[in-house]
């Protein structure tokens, strides 16, 4: 199974307009376009029933102490954990292209709709979603893609992993409220084939 974007090149940076966070030189971070970036695959294999998609960065600090903090950076040496941005699950098997834009193509305040979503397939809330709980303005369910915002005083460039799974069931047995691990875990045993991609992306102006 093969999967390439024209949004970006394997490995390559991320566009600002596929992201949620962009650099601002008075307050560090602004609202971006977050438009969900192309994905297309090809050389499925027999048997697919669905697709599912996640995207997911991996280079997230484990630990909040140095995270947007005036005259701190947080430090490379920090445990990294995972943060879903995206996963979407139950796209139907003749399906072989996302298209730009497709899925996001603004910033929701307050979060966004589902699980319900185009295709017939469902969206579960990505990890925004507990990111903004204590935050007045931005609290809610974020389904669907939200694109990169990393800390803008990380000392790391974060990857942002976009995997398409070629499963052997129709629909995912996730129900309601699911996030990015559930996904994955209720993929397991049911992966025919897999491709990743790898983008990358910077809010720290020492690093862009």
């Amino acid at each position: 199974m093969k999967l390439h974007s024209a949004s970006f090149a394997d490995g390559a940076r991320i566009d600002v307009a596929f992201a949620f966070g962009k650099i601002d030189p008075k307050s560090h971070v602004g609202l971006s376009s977050n438009r969900n970036p192309q994905l297309a695959w090809s050389d499925v294999p027999q048997g697919t029933r669905s697709f599912a998609v996640i995207c997911h960065d991996p280079d997230v600090p484990s630990a909040p102490d140095d995270v947007n903090q005036e005259g701190r950076e947080v430090p490379a040496s920090l445990p990294r954990i995972d943060f879903f941005h995206w996963a979407l699950v139950d796209l139907p098997a003749d399906c072989r292209e996302i298209a730009e834009g497709e899925y996001s193509y603004d910033v929701t305040a307050k979060g966004k709709s589902g699980p319900a979503s185009l295709h017939g397939a469902r969206q579960g809330i990505n990890d925004y979603t507990a990111w903004f709980a204590q935050d007045h303005d931005m609290t809610g369910d974020y389904y669907g893609y939200d694109g990169p915002c990393p800390p803008w005083n990380d000392s790391i460039v974060h990857r942002y992993v976009f995997t398409v799974f070629a499963l052997d069931v129709a629909e995912l047995a996730v129900k309601g409220r699911f996030g990015g691990a559930d996904a994955r875990q209720a993929m397991q045993g049911h992966i025919l084939a897999q491709a990743s991609i790898t983008g990358t992306y910077t809010l720290n102006p020492r690093l862009a």
